[in-house]
Order: structure tokens, then sequence, then C-alpha cells
């Protein structure tokens, strides 16, 4: 009996198609499951705030790079209202689009989305991540926060005296750089208002391409700010088969790149010429991207990108008030009682810190391609000017990072006339 087993057993698993077995194995290898209803209801929730708050940004004329998470901004926001009362806790929720959901249902999702989407080894990808929630060395926090907030969001609690303002701020700095191994060194420089509740995001992404680009293809090109700026970058270069659309009307280029095991991917959106990113802006929405990515087909492109490091940080707390976060901000209006147990607390800045790297780095990309009748011709998307970029989860659609690169580190070159 157990040979007829072993024989019917062996058959079956020579059954399975090659094909078969390799998706087997890379779904094992990732570590991919499947997520809840509520993980991937807060998922499409998330990118709603992506476009809502890079809008927000966009309007501060004094901003130049931009970089936000929105995943991680939504559960900051889940923060609030796990820690708030009434419409301190309401306004948070309705920032997720989830005034309906019960608490259960908002922590739980994002919580999962969080842990799923922040797997670095799962995806291959480099993702350091912290998140503390500073407050003035009078108060005490609540037990049932502290737990709470560190089983669904991860966050660590530190009270801090800006009696001493250099020390507190070192103190910040020193944490955010320590989290992103040395690659985020300063959060900031100044904290204005020094007698409420400061939430601290730092983060380092580095994405790992499917198809890594040519080690020895980069040289020193230029970047061109402006018309009239121009920095010196060194640029890397491949071709290879990616979706890709020109949009002729709107006169840009819109190129997805896949990261390793495919699970999420770059997405750059670029104007054909040099011009402010205004126009581009206000094109960006969460139904026009999807009409892009809907027009993408994979063709060869020819693809040269700035090696990038970037930091940038954020206080996002005017720009939250500004899309309706007034009460946690106000300190005469603010219920956070259920940080501390007394109405003692606002929320005085959300610092959204993070450091940003890609380079050439990547899994071996396939040679034989290039005798291929598909690899003439390639188009050229050639990033040497201003560019709006978003980093999309696959698995969930959801925003893991919205930015746009106007001014990336580098001497400058030459005026341009």
């Amino acid at each position: 009996m157990w040979l007829i087993r072993v024989l019917a057993l062996a058959a079956l698993v020579a059954a399975v198609p090659p094909e078969g077995k390799k998706a087997v194995e890379k779904k094992a290898a990732s570590g991919e499951k499947k997520l809840s209803e509520r993980a991937n209801a807060l998922a499409d929730r998330s990118t709603n705030l992506a476009f809502n708050i890079y809008h927000a940004v966009a309007k501060d004329k004094s901003v130049e790079n931009i970089l936000v998470s929105p995943v991680v901004l939504a559960s900051s926001l889940g923060l609030v209202s796990l820690g708030g009362k009434a419409a301190t806790a309401s306004q948070a929720k309705t920032l997720l689009s989830a005034e309906k959901l019960s608490d259960d249902y908002l922590h739980g999702g994002l919580a999962e989305l969080l842990s799923d989407v922040s797997n670095s080894t799962a995806r291959n990808v480099t993702w350091r991540l912290g998140s503390r929630l500073y407050g003035p060395s009078s108060i005490s926090f609540a037990d049932d926060f502290v737990k709470n907030s560190k089983k669904h969001y991860n966050y660590e609690h530190s009270k801090i005296n800006f009696r001493d303002k250099r020390s507190a701020l070192k103190s910040i700095n020193e944490w955010a750089s320590q989290t992103t191994d040395g690659k985020l060194p300063e959060v900031t420089k100044d904290v204005e208002k020094t007698d409420g509740a400061l939430i601290v995001n730092a983060m380092f992404f580095k994405p790992h391409w499917d198809e890594r680009f040519h080690h020895k293809m980069v040289d020193n090109r230029g970047f061109m700010v402006t018309r009239s700026y121009t920095v010196g970058v060194p640029m890397m270069h491949r071709t290879g088969l990616y979706k890709y659309y020109d949009d002729e009307a709107e006169k840009l280029q819109i190129v997805e790149m896949p990261l390793a095991h495919k699970l999420s991917s770059m997405i750059f959106i670029m104007p054909n010429h040099v011009e402010p990113l205004e126009r581009l802006e206000k094109l960006l929405t969460r139904e026009q991207l999807k009409t892009w990515l809907s027009k993408l087909k994979k063709r060869a492109v020819a693809i040269s990108l700035p090696k990038v490091s970037l930091e940038v940080s954020h206080d996002l707390q005017k720009h939250l008030a500004e899309l309706g976060l007034t009460e946690a901000v106000d300190k005469t209006k603010a219920d956070l009682s259920k940080i501390s147990g007394k109405k003692d607390l606002y929320l005085a800045s959300v610092f959204h810190a993070a450091a940003l790297e890609w380079d050439t780095e990547g899994n071996p990309f396939d040679g034989d391609i290039y005798g291929r009748e598909e690899m003439r011709n390639p188009k050229l998307f050639y990033a040497d000017h201003p560019f709006i970029f978003l980093i999309k989860d696959n698995k969930t659609d959801s925003i893991l990072f919205i930015g746009r690169l106007v001014r990336p580190k580098g001497d400058k070159m030459r005026d341009e006339l």
C-alpha cells in the first residue's frame, strides 16, 4: 500500500509543469501571503492619502524635493486616532477615509499592511523604519496606549526636555541616524513648538532592481534643475524591456521598473522637456495614474537615471491641518487623553523623514534579449531634469513612497542659455 502511495505522489509531482514549480518556489521564497480584507481596505484608503498629502506639500513653494511614505503616514494617523477622543480621533480617521470603520478594523488593517509592505526580506529591498512619539517631560504615557501603539504601529515612546534644546535636538537626530544605519543623519535643525507631542518617522529605503543596471556604464552627466541651472550627477544606463507610455497630448513619458521579486515597482513620470513640475502635478490624481498605467505597454526602452542619494524631512503638521486634522494640532482643542489619561497634549510637529537611494544593484539580467527583434529601436527615457516618482506595491496597489526629484546632490556645472 505504501508503495502505491509513493508512486502516486511521484506521478503527481512529475505532472506539475516546470513553470508551476517555479511559481510555487518563488512564492515560498518571497514569503508571499494573502492579505486580509481589512489590510486591503486600508491599502486602498492610504492611496487616497498619498495624493492628498503630495499635493499639500507641493503647494509649499519653499520645498524642492519631496519624499513621503503614505503607508507610514497612515500609521501615524492611526496612532492619533488611537490616542485621541471625539473629534480629535474622528478627524484622523477622516483623513484615512475610514470614518465608518471600527477602531479594531482600522488598527488591525493598518498593522497588517505596514508589516507586510515593510518586510524587506520577502521583498528583497532595504527598508529601515522607526517611529517614535516624543512627549514633554511632564506627562506620563498610559500603559494601554503604549501597549497598543507598539502592537499595531511598532511605535517607541520617549519623554523629552526642551529646556536644553540643543541636547533635545541632538537626541532626536541621533535616534533617527541609528534607526537608519546612519543614512538619515538629521531630522530637523529646530523645533518651533516645544510644549506638545512630536511624532517622528525615520526611514531608509533602497530598492533592488529586478534587472540591474550595467555597473561600468555610469558616467557624469548634467541634470538640469532649471533651464539655467545644471548640476553634475552620476548617470546610470541600461536597455531592457519595460512597461512604457508616451503621452503625446500631455508631453510626458512614463516608465515602470519592477523591483526584485516583482512585488513592487518604481514608476517614473517625466515631462518631455525641462519645466517646473506644477503642470504635471495638476494632472496627478489617483484616477489619472490609473489611466496612465492602463496604457503602459512592454517594449524596449533605453533608460538613463541619475544615481540618487536623497534625504528629505518634512514637518507635515501644517499640511495635515490643511487636509482636516485641525483639532489634534490645536493646543486649545486637542483631546489626546488616551495617550496620557489627561487632556494635556496636542500635536506640535509630525516629522516625516526619509532617505532614499537607488543605484545599479539588482538581479542579473538575461543578456540573450539583446539579439531579439523587439529590442531594436528602443524608446529613450533620459531622466536629466525634474520628475515625479512612485514606489507602488503590486500586491495591494498601495503607494509605498511618492515624491519628486527637483534638485539632486551635485555641483553646479554651467549656465544654460
